[in-house]
């Protein structure tokens, strides 16, 4: 168990000037009407069906920088000292996380939200001393909380939580990084040097709770999977379908019976009535558990991985969808990042009786009846990406994320924890990195370009009526 998270606390005070004259109050309508017609224009980007790629597991916000101490980043002559140590994350549905940050060159955005992920998924992928940051979350504070035990293994005087905390992340950056960095208090450096020294190659844990497949289809009439549950939970809860009653659906096991709860190997299946109307219907499995220590946490926004160092009982969920029809092609979707490859891979099963062609990134693709493809997304390191598969008599699935997967930068880059400020450093989201728009070749600027053009329209028709106002006074 670990201490209760405190949240971030700011406070802020605004002051209004008063505004003299006719002039000025039709300026400042002639501005709130540019901020509102940019506003219309950019909200309506926002509106797609998005999908974010998702494996299951704990989904969690960062809440702040909770227990630290002092570092010195060393780069190309420069020397840059920054706060290292734990941070703290709230888990949807309850349940608190420890995690130490693995990249450090990129930002922390405030209440970022973050989903449990492999080392495959991100910077820890090909990374040979990946199992070696697993020994030492395993070997060192909070796991280990006995500081004065640990105190003599590193040789140190003694450790206080701050110390301990700071000396681990130095270690960590050491091997997640590749970074030379020392810690500023010399009983934290002690336990540095003992951790990166004593560091053994540890295996990658299991996931909390994921579904393989995460989507599947079939003819109507059919059990639909299977779905394989993986957990290191002693058991799982299964939520049917939403509209299972009206459907006719059903969430049954290998022997066709109806299940509500599954075990780690547990084979699901949607049962659908021979009378179905084509459709898709998704199940969804939940428990609680301590997630594994050494799990990683990728954000959906461009704010710095984590890794996981200690978990209180913790709520993990997964989600499986299933599309049926009578006839003709039946697809299955479903993506995962793929940082060795450089990209995003798109996985399409057609469990239909005719073949299934979809475009995506302006290729056309082909899939025989009762086979699947796998094709591999291209995306630039450090952007937002979104990207939609069409197919024929309107199939449309698009999916959306950001693409991080190296460590990379020097000391002019860090900008995540700075010394006197134990929260990291808010970066605004909507200014975190362009978007890759793969399926029509535009920019995220594109609405903006649009704002920008309305807007100057309406400051243009505010200075001629300003301008007239003047005339007629005179």
């Amino acid at each position: 168990m670990f201490s209760a998270l405190s949240a971030f606390s700011a406070a802020s005070a605004s002051a209004a000037a008063r505004r003299r004259g006719a002039g000025r109050l039709a300026a400042v309508a002639v501005v709130s009407g540019l901020v509102a017609a940019a506003s219309m224009v950019t909200a309506g980007t926002a509106a797609a069906d998005d999908a974010p790629q998702s494996q299951g597991g704990a989904t969690a916000t960062i809440t702040g920088l909770k227990t630290y101490g002092s570092a010195v980043i060393h780069d190309n002559g420069q020397d840059q000292q920054v706060s290292a140590g734990l941070f703290e994350m709230s888990v949807d549905d309850g349940g608190m996380l420890q995690t130490y940050c693995i990249d450090l060159h990129n930002p922390t955005q405030r209440d970022a939200k973050y989903q449990e992920t492999s080392w495959s998924g991100t910077s820890l992928n090909g990374n040979k001393n990946a199992g070696r940051i697993r020994w030492i979350l395993q070997h060192s504070y909070p796991q280990v909380n006995d500081l004065a035990a640990l105190a003599e293994k590193a040789g140190a005087r003694g450790l206080t939580e701050q110390d301990a905390a700071a000396g681990t992340q130095v270690a960590i950056w050491r091997y997640s990084d590749g970074a030379d960095v020392d810690a500023v208090d010399p009983q934290a450096e002690k336990l540095a040097d003992y951790l990166q020294k004593s560091a053994r190659n540890m295996p990658e844990p299991r996931a909390s709770l994921t579904l393989d497949p995460p989507a599947v289809s079939g003819h109507a009439g059919e059990r639909v999977g299977p779905v394989t549950v993986h957990t290191d939970a002693d058991s799982v809860t299964v939520t049917p379908p939403a509209d299972a009653f009206a459907s006719g659906v059903k969430v049954v096991g290998k022997d066709g019976k109806p299940i509500t709860s599954a075990a780690d190997g547990s084979r699901l299946y949607f049962d659908v009535p021979e009378d179905a109307t084509d459709g898709s219907a998704a199940l969804t499995v939940q428990a609680s558990t301590t997630v594994p220590v050494g799990r990683a946490f990728a954000s959906e926004t461009r704010s710095q991985t984590q890794i996981l160092a200690g978990s209180s009982e913790s709520t993990v969920s997964a989600t499986a969808t299933a599309t049926w029809a009578a006839e003709g092609a039946i697809p299955a979707l479903s993506a995962e990042k793929n940082c060795a490859e450089g990209g995003v891979d798109v996985s399409v099963a057609n469990a239909g009786d005719a073949p299934f062609t979809f475009e995506l990134m302006d290729a056309e693709h082909t899939v025989p009846a009762g086979e699947s493809v796998k094709v591999t997304v291209p995306l630039r390191e450090d952007k937002a990406y979104a990207f939609t598969v069409t197919g024929a008599n309107g199939f449309e699935k698009r999916f959306t994320g950001m693409f991080d997967c190296k460590t990379q930068g020097s000391t002019s880059d860090i900008t995540t924890q700075t010394v006197g400020e134990p929260s990291p450093a808010v970066v605004d989201a909507t200014s975190a990195g362009d978007t890759d728009l793969a399926e029509t070749g535009g920019s995220a600027a594109t609405p903006i370009i649009a704002g920008t053009a309305i807007a100057l329209v309406v400051l243009g028709g505010g200075v001629v009526f300003l301008l007239r106002q003047k005339e007629t006074g005179n």
